[in-house]
């Protein structure tokens, strides 16, 4: 699995954070996500396709 975010889409809004706080983080000066690895583990793999699934700005990208 590879992860990417377009961080010029996202808004801020952390629930990628909730979703998989061991994959995603947000940036302290403006709350923009980041990844804190872009290959997670195969078991947050449900864990990171609900963070993209609920991305108000659809900013997560997965490939399998």
């Amino acid at each position: 699995m590879k992860i990417t975010i377009d961080q010029d889409k996202c808004v801020a809004s952390g629930q990628c954070v909730m979703a998989a706080e061991d994959v995603f983080d947000q940036r302290d000066e403006d709350g923009v996500a980041v990844l804190l690895t872009d290959s997670p583990s195969p078991e947050l793999a449900d864990d990171v396709q609900h963070a993209a699934a609920v991305c108000p700005a659809q900013a997560i990208t997965v490939e399998d």
